[in-house]
């Protein structure tokens, strides 16, 4: 009987670990990292109406939205604003190493398969998962992006919502 008893609380310590994981790790609605240099998406998309795909140009075609690279931003910041701080700060890192250690505002778990070009196919804005990115001085994650809140999304757009959908 006691061989049960360690097996069956096992297997709760289990589920409930995984559970805790899989909700917390997703679940970071408000989180607003610290990022390396200010930058400020209601300066870029909001004040100066620069289109998300502008900068994150691989969405429409790639399953990952990737962080624009040091390029994207000096094609514009070695003739605009170059003497404010976080230009020069862009600027030194730029020609330091060509890569600033951006911190991910929105990171699933390696497990889960999004594909941002099927949600833009299909006329989903930035906004419907981002929230209103151009008012925000910093990123800031606003929606919890866990698994209910995908698949009730997915259920209200007659959307698959089978596992291999997301989980592959």
């Amino acid at each position: 009987m006691a061989g049960w008893l360690k097996i069956t609380v096992s297997i709760i310590v289990v589920l409930v670990a995984g559970w805790y994981l899989i909700y917390y790790n997703t679940s970071n609605a408000g989180y607003t990292p610290e990022q390396p240099v200010a930058f400020s998406h209601k300066l870029h998309a909001g004040d100066n109406h620069i289109p998300c795909l502008y900068c994150h140009y691989n969405v429409e075609r790639s399953p990952r939205a990737t962080v624009p690279s040091m390029n994207v931003c000096m094609g514009c910041h070695s003739m605009v604003a170059v003497n404010k701080e976080p230009i020069e700060a862009i600027t030194k890192i730029y020609e330091e190493s060509h890569s600033a250690e951006w911190v991910k505002v929105y990171d699933l778990p390696d497990f889960v398969h999004f594909d941002h070009s099927r949600h833009t196919a299909r006329g989903f804005s930035c906004q419907t998962c981002h929230g209103q990115v151009e008012r925000m001085m910093k990123l800031t994650q606003v929606r919890e992006l866990n698994m209910g809140w995908c698949v009730s999304c997915h259920r209200d757009n007659d959307a698959p919502d089978d596992c291999s959908v997301c989980h592959q």
